[in-house]
């Protein structure tokens, strides 16, 4: 007998007095844990998600509709950027003053070649604040994973307050599980051994949230 062999050996003898699954999966999961910790306003919601997105050491900006152009086109400008990777139905009013040449997520368009764009800006799908992350679904305004992980700056929008809950639970009830979910919580980070953090190796070096009066 090969180790193969006993494993599942174990795993059957293990599972001998479980009754035989039919494969139907109707019956609901319990959930009775927390759905957020404390009660708090919308205000109050919105201040944590600030709080918790600075401290992961992304940079918060808060705006309205008006200045919303030109708040992404001083952000450009700061960092540099002569080109910005857009999804495809990243509303046209955002960038609308932005000088940096726009460049649309297409299939042929490599990852070499989107390495040489600095920035890339999105929207999102929902943002928690308990947790400080923003989840993006590969909606037409967030484009495919892919865009917001190559490019070194990420600016991120996030509607306030329709896009902001409180807590994960919260956050899963507004997600569909099918779609590729990307969850981020501050710029890319790792650490070695030593600790010591570099930023930048997996994902953005710098994400700037725009949280964007509705």
């Amino acid at each position: 007998m090969n180790s193969r062999d006993r494993i599942l050996g174990r795993v059957r003898r293990a599972l001998a007095d479980v009754p035989p699954h039919d494969g139907s999966y109707e019956e609901a999961v319990p959930r009775n844990y927390l759905r957020e910790h404390g009660k708090r306003t919308l205000q109050e919601t919105v201040d944590l998600l600030a709080e918790n997105l600075a401290d992961y050491r992304a940079i918060v900006h808060r705006t309205d509709t008006a200045d919303l152009p030109h708040l992404i086109t001083r952000l450009l400008a700061a960092h540099g950027s002569t080109e910005m990777l857009v999804p495809p139905e990243l509303p046209a009013s955002w960038t609308a003053a932005a000088d940096p040449v726009r460049i649309h997520d297409r299939a042929e368009l490599t990852p070499q070649r989107m390495d040489r764009v600095a920035s890339v800006v999105t929207g999102c799908a929902v943002a928690i604040a308990e947790t400080g992350t923003l989840v993006l679904d590969g909606s037409p305004d967030q484009g495919r994973r892919r865009i917001s992980l190559i490019p070194d700056h990420h600016i991120c929008v996030v509607r306030v307050p329709s896009q902001v809950v409180a807590s994960v639970p919260q956050a899963l009830e507004r997600l569909d599980p099918t779609r590729p979910l990307t969850w981020i919580s501050g710029p890319s980070a790792t650490s070695d051994i030593e600790l010591n953090r570099v930023e930048g190796v997996h994902g953005p070096r710098t994400l700037e949230v725009i949280l964007l009066d509705d």
